[in-house]
């Protein structure tokens, strides 16, 4: 998708530093953090949305990438958000995991 943001990050478009990466995903720092650590886990592939994505394997890797991503951050307890679709609060359609810890502003 040559206009979605996350695909340009991906493709390394910006100076996005990645927190942590594997082959299936990178991990980075929410512009508009909404609480202490914001990270966003967005797979390498692009996927508009959770209703979208028929990959199961590509499902697990992504929630281990949570938890991975999670641990090289420090973090013990965090609470993870998947926004599917514009009611539901998604503004990037590209599907991403949000992991928030500490003081949390939703």
């Amino acid at each position: 998708m040559s206009e979605c943001i996350f695909c340009k990050i991906i493709n390394g478009d910006f100076n996005t530093e990645f927190v942590y990466e594997n082959e299936y995903a990178v991990v980075f720092k929410d512009i508009n953090p909404k609480a202490d650590t914001h990270l966003l886990v967005v797979p390498r592939k692009h996927v508009e949305s959770l209703n979208e994505l028929d990959d199961e394997v590509l499902l697990g890797k992504l929630m281990m990438t949570v938890k991975e991503a999670a641990k090289a951050a420090g973090l013990k307890s965090y609470r993870t958000v998947i926004n599917t679709g514009k009611e539901a609060g998604q503004e990037v359609f590209h599907l991403h995991i949000h992991i928030l810890a500490g003081s949390i502003r939703l």
